[in-house]
């Protein structure tokens, strides 16, 4: 993997069958996430992005209509090149563009710095999502 991450943002239909294996591979079979708890019947009505690398397909995120970012997922032979956070900035800069004033998200609690570093904050306790340790997260937009 020598190249630029290349974003593309659409809907499910578009890039639904790449970041649906991603998350598969990454949540389903990585994290064991059940398969009912991934697919929750949301991504039709999100805008998708999918980050490809030399033309391959190593990481998704979705925004939902109502600001919040999710199924934000890299494969683990790819982590380490700034997937994550060039899928981040895609997200948030289309939450601007749809005039959110803040995102929030859900973050597994190992990944609480990697989100801390782009701006966003913690609330609230800890939580559990299909048996994984979350908090969730803020950042605000335009500040």
């Amino acid at each position: 993997m020598t190249g630029s991450v290349v974003i593309h943002e659409g809907d499910w239909q578009a890039l639904g069958e790449a970041a649906g294996e991603i998350r598969r591979r990454v949540f389903i079979e990585e994290q064991a996430v059940p398969r009912d708890e991934e697919w929750d019947g949301r991504d039709p009505g999100c805008v998708h992005f999918l980050a490809l690398v030399d033309g391959r397909a190593l990481g998704t995120a979705r925004l939902l209509p109502d600001g919040h970012i999710g199924r934000v997922a890299v494969l683990a032979e790819a982590r380490g090149l700034g997937i994550g956070v060039a899928l981040m900035e895609a997200a948030v800069e289309a939450a601007c563009r749809r005039g959110f004033t803040a995102v929030e998200l859900a973050a597994q609690t190992h990944a609480l710095v990697f989100y801390e570093r782009l701006g966003f904050r913690a609330e609230g306790e800890v939580f559990l999502d299909a048996g994984i340790p979350h908090r969730n997260m803020v950042r605000r937009l335009g500040d």
